[in-house]
């Protein structure tokens, strides 16, 4: 059996935005059906990452928790935050012609550090459904991660799950 389903989350604006998705994915999941198999939980968009990660109970100053933060704080050493041009070569004159074209402003084209970022980390998760259930330990939880900063916006989740 396979099933697909996607739903929307809704990125800050000028902040790395981290979702808990965990929740909405065991639904899905039980309403599925499957009772072994896998779950993929993946990102079309190139800017953002899923990850698995356990709870860390406590905030940081700025909402996150505090592994999520202690993340976006290594990343901001090794890929700093896109803030003026020419920081990173990308973009070039070819790619701002081509987001101008398709209603894209400037600012917006200089996620750089979001692309590169979302490279490492990767798109999406596999989990290993047994018995039903999302085999993510006993602290485990999905995480949606949009790095893109230059603007808020709608991101999409995509959920599937093969099994039986």
């Amino acid at each position: 059996m396979i099933r697909k389903q996607s739903f929307q989350v809704e990125s800050n604006h000028r902040a790395v935005s981290f979702h808990d998705v965990t929740d909405r994915v065991k639904v899905i999941v039980r309403e599925s059906g499957v009772r072994d198999g896998i779950v993929v939980v993946y990102s079309h968009h190139t800017t953002c990452s899923v990850i698995t990660q356990e709870c860390a109970f406590d905030l940081s100053m700025t909402g996150l928790e505090t592994l999520q933060q202690d993340l976006v704080n290594a990343f901001e050493k090794w890929i700093p935050t896109c803030r003026s041009e020419g920081m990173y070569l990308h973009p070039g004159p070819k790619a701002l012609t081509f987001a101008e074209e398709h209603g894209e402003d400037n600012f917006g084209c200089h996620n750089t550090d979001a692309h590169l970022r979302s490279s490492i980390i990767g798109r999406s998760v596999t989990i290993v459904l047994d018995d039903g259930k999302a085999d993510l330990g006993d602290f485990g939880r999905i995480h949606f991660i949009d790095w893109d900063q230059t603007r808020g916006r709608t991101r999409t989740v995509q959920v599937m799950i093969i099994g039986e």
